[in-house]
């Protein structure tokens, strides 16, 4: 199955190039869907039968893959969980890109990275999300100011999703302080908009839990970012706020991930049925909501 993971070639043999948001579009019209799996495997969590497996996280990826491919309108894979493991892990995390990217190269993959340091450590991160992993966007966070992220910024093809208003508790700690008046998530919103945005491929992280502050973020935006919406689920967004809140005037411009509610619906050997079921029901339900925006 991966005869193709030594050659840097392959992906131009096997997958029509996109860039980010043209790819997510078309999966967004292809599969009628706004909604994102996360994929983030926790030996705890994961179904009993599969902790004798050889490669657990790939198998268990894998199989939540090919379940809900045609109800999702990406994949995002938290590098976290994988790298907690180790080699073994940071192996199993390239076989699952390498499997959406072999399998359903429509389905854009969105690495949860979360990355940010000076340029020249940048540039690392850069190759290995996308030449190595073959990714079609990273999440990033901004601290470091514009000038540091051009390897980023750089990937005219690739999504550069900029931490913005984050849905864990106490993430106002510094994201609501005032900076000249202003708070610092309305600040970093803008500076993606007006500096950081030049090859048109910068989006936004918004959490499902702050709904007031992400109907802030669209009207300040407008509607030519997508934003990456994390905290449906476990940590108990609201989903009907969220879609009347974030939505363009195209009816599209989220993706909604949910990542444990879906992932370990069920922790039998049926997890993946389970989990496509919860998958199904999001999209439903975010598609219930599209229609009354």
């Amino acid at each position: 199955m991966y005869q193709y993971l030594d050659n840097p070639d392959w992906r131009d043999k096997l997958v029509v190039k996109m860039d980010f948001l043209d790819k997510l579009n078309a999966a967004v019209d292809t599969n009628n869907s706004l909604a994102c799996v996360g994929l983030d495997p926790n030996l705890d969590k994961l179904p009993k039968h599969l902790l004798n497996d050889k490669t657990p996280f790939f198998t268990f990826g894998k199989a939540i893959i090919d379940a809900t491919a045609d109800l999702v309108c990406a994949f995002k894979p938290n590098s976290a969980f994988y790298e907690a493991r180790g080699a073994v892990g940071i192996e199993e995390l390239k076989q699952t890109c390498e499997y959406i990217l072999q399998n359903y190269s429509n389905i854009p993959i969105i690495l949860d990275y979360k990355r940010g340091d000076i340029d020249t450590t940048n540039s690392h991160y850069t190759k290995f999300a996308f030449d190595y992993l073959g990714v079609d966007a990273v999440t990033v966070q901004p601290y470091e100011g514009r000038k540091a992220f051009k390897p980023f910024l750089d990937r005219k093809d690739k999504g550069i999703i900029v931490l913005c208003r984050m849905s864990n508790e106490g993430a106002d700690e510094f994201q609501e302080m005032l900076v000249d008046g202003r708070k610092l998530y309305l600040r970093v919103a803008e500076h993606v908009r007006d500096e950081w945005n030049t090859n048109k491929n910068c989006h936004l992280v918004v959490g499902a839990t702050v709904p007031a502050e992400l109907a802030e973020v669209r009207q300040l935006i407008g509607d030519e970012m997508v934003f990456l919406v994390p905290g449906v689920g476990a940590q108990g967004g609201d989903l009907e706020a969220t879609l009347k809140s974030g939505l363009n005037s195209k009816g599209r411009g989220l993706i909604i991930n949910s990542s444990r509610q879906i992932l370990y619906a069920s922790g039998g050997e049926d997890f993946a049925q389970v989990a496509r079921q919860a998958a199904l029901g999001l999209r439903d339900e975010i598609n219930k909501y599209r229609g009354e925006n």
